[in-house]
């Protein structure tokens, strides 16, 4: 009779499970073909018709300029919150940066238009998605002279709105952030003045996926590709102690910064959910010497990625329109491939809508096993009721990605039997009763002894 009643408790929790991982799995397979080519190239067109888009062009025309750019945004906004019954807080965000003799050749305000999906139970709880308001042409302090930027960043914005249009029709516990960020080509000012509003209204922002050029397959290096897209992390936090960096050099830990796993989780998604695309993780902060949006959530301690293209193609990027030697350049409608940046904007909704959906994140993760045969890892337990139980990761130590894990129930303390701790690296992630799972969290302490 005990036999059975362990077989019957043990099957009841299979099923529930199972209910559970195919509720959320439903809704991420519907996202994951959601995005609208057509209405992302109809969004570039329009960006592209405001002729510049630069950060110190005109703000009074009803046509031309980033302040028609920006009313227009914060219209399309508008717009998609009417059809989710006024689901979407819409703003404005901005702050007057000083001429700097630089690429802020005057005074300037610079602008974000935020659109805010409150969450249901966590609402102070965020998700960000940006794209880039501005564009530029050769000369950074050029502001009259036609700056389509059509891929630089019509498609990251557009992917923004996109994403906004699909992830409304549902409802998460977690806030999602659409947000247009302004100031990116003057020296990331629209994100800093985001990052520091965040740091000093206390929002607790889970993480940051910064989209700057989404829609270019043709590179320079003479490479099509529609079937890559690059994300960029740093390896970790800029929060992280002198004594964490210290127990590093034991412990482990160099590339498993917060926004790293970040990068994972978008590549795990990517490899479950979408068709012919495969996410490159960059273990960089951006690409070689230069910058994006993210960077200023970086500084501020945050967690945060890029999300672009896998071949840029210079020609394409800051450039006057011209041709010359029988070179086309400028970043023109010609550049963006739709359907690319589609599928970009439909990974970016994949990571939004499972990340919004997810659980508590573990807290205080702590570990051990030095010279013994098994490793024990402990954290603190949640009192999120949404959590079903958590999820012990490990990988070899030269792998980029989790290669094994194991559920192992809603409890804070588990040993690994016979997994040696100095070969592999760990992580744990709570699980929701719907199956959507949290970032993976990597243990940053060693359990005390005697606990």
């Amino acid at each position: 009779m005990k036999k059975i009643t362990i077989i019957g408790l043990f099957l009841g929790f299979f099923s529930v499970a199972l209910f559970a991982q195919s509720e959320v799995n439903l809704m991420l397979t519907q996202i994951s073909t959601a995005t609208s080519a057509n209405r992302i190239e109809k969004d570039i067109k329009t960006l592209v018709n405001f002729g510049t888009r630069h950060t110190l062009s005109d703000t009074i025309s009803k046509t031309k300029g980033i302040g028609a750019a920006r009313r227009w945004l914060k219209y399309a906004f508008e717009e998609v919150s009417k059809n989710c019954n006024n689901c979407l807080e819409i703003s404005y965000l901005g702050d007057l940066v000083m001429a700097d003799g630089r690429r802020i050749i005057k005074d300037t305000r610079v602008v974000n238009v935020l659109a805010i999906q409150k969450g249901t139970k966590y609402p102070n709880n965020y998700i960000i998605m940006s794209g880039d308001i501005d564009s530029r042409v050769s000369d950074a302090n050029n502001f009259t002279s036609d700056a389509p930027g059509a891929n630089d960043n019509a498609s990251g914005l557009a992917g923004t709105i996109e994403a906004a249009r699909v992830l409304s029709k549902y409802k998460f516990p977690v806030s999602i952030i659409y947000v247009g960020l302004s100031g990116e080509e003057q020296g990331l000012y629209g994100g800093k003045i985001l990052a520091d509003y965040a740091k000093k209204n206390g929002w607790n922002i889970l993480g940051v996926l910064n989209n700057d050029m989404i829609g270019n397959i043709e590179g320079i290096d003479g490479v099509i590709d529609n079937s890559t897209f690059r994300v960029f992390s740093e390896a970790i936090s800029m929060e992280t102690t002198d004594r964490e960096k210290g127990a590093m050099r034991f412990y482990g830990g160099e590339i498993d910064g917060p926004s790293r796993q970040l990068a994972r989780y978008i590549d795990k998604l990517t490899d479950e959910y979408m068709t012919n695309l495969d996410a490159i993780m960059i273990y960089r902060l951006d690409r070689f010497g230069r910058g994006g949006h993210h960077r200023p959530f970086n500084d501020a301690g945050f967690t945060g990625v890029r999300i672009m293209e896998t071949h840029e193609n210079y020609n394409r990027q800051h450039q006057d329109i011209r041709t010359e030697n029988g070179i086309k350049y400028g970043d023109v409608l010609e550049g963006v491939n739709f359907e690319y940046a589609a599928k970009l904007t439909a990974v970016n909704c994949l990571t939004l809508a499972s990340l919004a959906a997810a659980p508590i994140m573990p807290e205080n993760v702590m570990i051990a096993g030095a010279v013994e045969p098994s490793t024990r890892l402990k954290w603190d337990a949640s009192d999120d009721e949404n959590i079903i139980g958590y999820k012990i990761y490990w990988r070899d130590t030269k792998s980029p990605q989790w290669q094994y894990n194991r559920f192992v129930g809603n409890i804070s303390d588990y040993t690994l039997k016979n997994i040696v701790i100095d070969n592999y690296l760990f992580g744990v992630a709570s699980v929701g009763k719907n199956g959507a799972e949290s970032l993976i969290q990597f243990p940053r302490k060693l359990i005390p002894e005697g606990m």
